[in-house]
């Protein structure tokens, strides 16, 4: 069974330093845009996760109340409305 693991960074300083070790055991790349009332980005991270689902998973724990998408690269992996209905 493959690990879940993601993380979220929020600083490039994070990705520079990492040890030689983390690149060997590198995620997928995700962007996670969230949205505001007129569906424009309001706001972007950076997710490292091991798979679709993880980012996803991210999305849903980090940013409650928002409209967020997840993309990896040019490919829309999900739109998950986390908003108060």
């Amino acid at each position: 069974m493959k690990p879940k693991r993601a993380k979220v960074v929020t600083e490039l300083k994070d990705v520079a330093l990492a040890t030689p070790q983390t690149w060997v055991l590198k995620v997928a790349g995700y962007r996670l845009y969230c949205l505001d009332g007129v569906n424009k980005v309001a706001s972007a991270d950076w997710i490292e996760a091991d798979d679709d689902e993880a980012a996803i998973e991210v999305a849903k724990k980090t940013h409650q109340g928002q409209l967020c998408e997840v993309w990896q690269g040019p490919r829309l992996v999900a739109r998950v409305d986390l908003r108060r209905r």
